[in-house]
C-alpha cells in the first residue's frame, strides 16, 4: 500500500512478461492434497516434481487444445496498453460508456475518469499494470452484467464505509489476484486451482473474463461482510482468493456457472 495526500492507494504491478514460464511452481502442500480423484479424471494428468528432499510439488499435462486455449489467454495477458493505438482508445472510450452512457466524456485524459474510480485523468497510468486485459475484464463485465457492474460502481449495495475501496483501481488488482492465483505466466498449470481453471477454458473462451465478474462480485461481498475500509482492501482480496479457491475445487463445480459465488451476479 502506497500512502499518497494522506490517502491509500493499492499498488499494482506489472507480471514481466514470460515470468517462469517452464519453472516449477511453488504449490503448497494442501494444493497437493486438496485436489480429488474427480478431478483429476476430468483430463488433467498429474505428476510429481521433485526439486529438493522432501519438496514434491504438482505438475499437469495438457491436451493440445488446453495448450492452444491457455497460449490464446497468456498472449492476452502479455499486451500492454497503448495510448497510440486507436482500437485501445476505443476500448477505452467504450469502459466510459458502458460505465455512464447517459455522461458525454471530455477526452481520454479528463478528471471525469476519478468518477469510476481511478486515480487520476488518465486512467492508462493505472491500468498500465494489469495491461490491456485489465480493461478487457472491466468492459466486459459492464456489458455482460450491467446491474452488477453499475451496483458495485455506484456502492449501491450494503452498509457502505465511509472511506470506500476505489471501483477501477480494485478492478485492476482483482485482474492481477487472478493471474497469480492460476498461474498463468507459466507453461502449464502447477496448482489444482491454475489446473482445474483450464478444463473451463477450454469449454469457454471467455472464462477468465467470467471468473473476473464472479471475483469482483465475491470482493465486494467480503468487503460488506467483513465491515471493511480502505486500509483493509489487501485482507479482503485475500479472504476473497481463499474463498475463490476452494470453490473452485468443489467436486459438484463443473463449469463456473456452479460456482456457488455466481449466484451473487445479476445478468442484465
Amino acid at each position: 500500500m502506497d500512502d499518497r495526500d494522506g490517502g491509500s492507494f493499492v499498488a499494482v504491478r506489472r507480471i514481466s512478461q514470460g515470468l517462469d514460464r517452464g519453472t516449477t511452481c511453488h504449490s503448497t502442500s494442501e494444493e497437493v492434497v486438496a485436489g480429488s480423484a474427480a478431478w483429476l479424471g476430468r483430463g488433467l494428468s498429474c505428476v510429481c516434481v521433485q526439486t529438493r528432499e522432501n519438496d514434491c510439488r504438482p505438475s499437469f499435462d495438457l491436451t493440445p487444445l488446453q495448450e492452444e486455449c491457455l497460449l490464446r489467454l497468456q498472449n492476452r495477458i502479455d499486451i500492454a496498453y497503448d495510448s497510440s493505438l486507436s482500437e485501445h482508445q476505443d476500448t477505452l472510450r467504450a469502459l466510459w460508456y458502458a460505465a455512464f452512457p447517459h455522461e458525454e466524456l471530455n477526452g481520454l485524459i479528463s478528471e471525469q475518469w476519478k468518477e469510476m474510480g481511478w486515480q487520476g485523468k488518465d486512467p492508462s497510468t493505472d491500468f498500465r499494470g494489469g495491461g490491456l486485459i485489465s480493461l478487457e475484464n472491466l468492459l466486459f463485465f459492464a456489458r455482460n452484467f450491467p446491474t452488477s457492474f453499475q451496483d458495485l460502481l455506484r456502492k449501491r449495495e450494503g452498509d457502505r464505509a465511509l472511506w470506500e475501496y476505489p471501483f477501477a483501481v480494485a478492478g485492476v488488482n482483482i485482474t492481477f489476484m487472478l493471474i497469480q492465483m492460476l498461474d498463468l505466466e507459466a507453461v502449464k498449470p502447477r496448482n489444482l486451482v491454475g489446473a482445474t481453471f483450464l478444463q473451463f477454458l477450454t469449454e469457454n473462451e471467455f472464462a477468465f473474463d467470467l471468473l473476473y465478474c464472479i471475483t469482483f462480485k465475491l470482493m465486494d461481498h467480503q468487503w460488506l461482510a467483513m465491515h471493511a475500509s480502505y486500509m483493509d482492501f489487501n485482507s479482503v482480496m485475500k479472504a476473497t482468493r481463499h474463498q475463490l479457491e476452494k470453490e473452485l475445487l468443489e467436486e459438484d463445480v463443473t463449469c463456473l456457472e456452479d460456482l456457488p459465488s455466481y449466484s451473487l451476479l445479476i445478468r442484465g
